[in-house]
């Protein structure tokens, strides 16, 4: 279903996924409130949601969505540097979100318009879950139980998380409960095409208490800040600070939570964390495997919360594992094992 309120980018879209043989447009609506009524009748498998749209926003759509009839939603955002309500239909449990194609005249379009479909063809397959805000996070403690294997009174010296789809609500998540005396830096390495990184770096700003910022070639790491890999360039650390790369793809990906988990190996050995979030494909996996080799505390998230388990998934089968979390219990794990250290003047 295409949910559009501009009766040009209707057709537009129209066309662009008509044009795929592996999709077919089950409806069109032009306003919240209408899409909101077509899903029961046409039981769509995907929702392509603009986000400014007359009435309730896709903020709203979304979350109502979720609530009622859960449904894998692509948000396809026209405007790259406003992506506050974008990111919150992110964090409301939509899967994705790309470019609009826009117009036939532009350079790329045929390269937007192609990513739209695989997008939409790849979110169909999610299974998603009916969300109850605030009801996972009441039923769990917000310290795991037990010790942490392996943590003992080690002192940390970094944290990598590395996500794809789902990530964006994921790594939200636990930033807005990690404190600003967090006392290590932390590295991000989210999938999400290049023009919306800015715009994510920016949002997880807001929502939590640490300072966000894009990670800079030749910046040192700061303890307490989050560096965000920025669009189409791998993030390392090399030499004790950062360093970026227009190297070839890895798993597919540039960013690389491969390269990103290779480079914490090497800088930080067992004093690194590596957390590996819901995600598609296998990027991460033996980036953690070496993490884990050298004695890092290495994460992933369990199933029972991954919106795709893959990337988490291929890091447990490899043996790169030494903790699976469900995401209510990520954050409370981080404090704990780094409970007893300081931030770092």
């Amino acid at each position: 279903m295409v949910v559009e309120d501009s009766p040009v980018i209707q057709q537009l879209l129209s066309h662009v996924i008509g044009a795929d043989p592996r999709l077919e447009v089950a409806g069109i609506a032009s306003s919240g409130e209408q899409a909101l009524r077509m899903i029961e009748r046409t039981a769509p498998d995907v929702v392509s949601l603009d986000i400014r749209l007359p009435g309730i926003d896709g903020f709203e759509v979304t979350s109502r969505i979720m609530r009622q009839t859960p449904l894998p939603i692509v948000v396809v955002a026209s405007d790259v540097r406003d992506l506050d309500i974008p990111m919150r239909a992110l964090q409301a449990g939509a899967l994705a979100v790309v470019e609009k194609p826009g117009s036939m005249a532009r350079a790329d379009y045929q390269t937007v318009a192609r990513h739209l479909c695989t997008q939409l063809v790849i979110m169909s397959q999610v299974k998603v879950i009916r969300h109850r805000i605030g009801a996972r996070a009441a039923a769990r403690p917000a310290v795991p139980d037990g010790p942490a294997q392996g943590g003992g009174m080690r002192r940390f010296r970094a944290l990598g998380l590395v996500a794809s789809t789902g990530g964006p609500a994921a790594l939200a998540r636990i930033l807005k409960e990690l404190p600003a005396a967090f006392p290590l830096p932390v590295f991000v390495v989210q999938h999400m095409g290049a023009p919306f990184m800015e715009g994510f770096a920016n949002w997880l700003g807001t929502v939590s208490p640490l300072p966000v910022r894009l990670g800079e070639a030749g910046a040192s790491p700061r303890p307490g800040t989050v560096h965000v890999a920025p669009g189409d360039r791998h993030m390392l650390v090399e030499g004790g600070i950062i360093r970026l790369s227009g190297d070839p793809l890895v798993c597919g990906q540039r960013p690389s939570g491969d390269v990103l988990f290779r480079s914490m190996a090497q800088a930080y050995g067992a004093a690194g964390i590596g957390v590996l979030l819901t995600g598609m494909g296998e990027d991460g996996g033996r980036g953690l495997v070496e993490m884990h080799r050298t004695g890092a505390y290495t994460i992933a998230e369990h199933a029972s919360t991954a919106v795709i388990h893959s990337m988490p998934g291929t890091a447990v089968r490899l043996g790169g594992v030494l903790e699976e979390l469900p995401l209510d219990r990520l954050a409370g794990r981080l404090l704990h094992l780094t409970s007893d250290q300081k931030m770092a003047s």
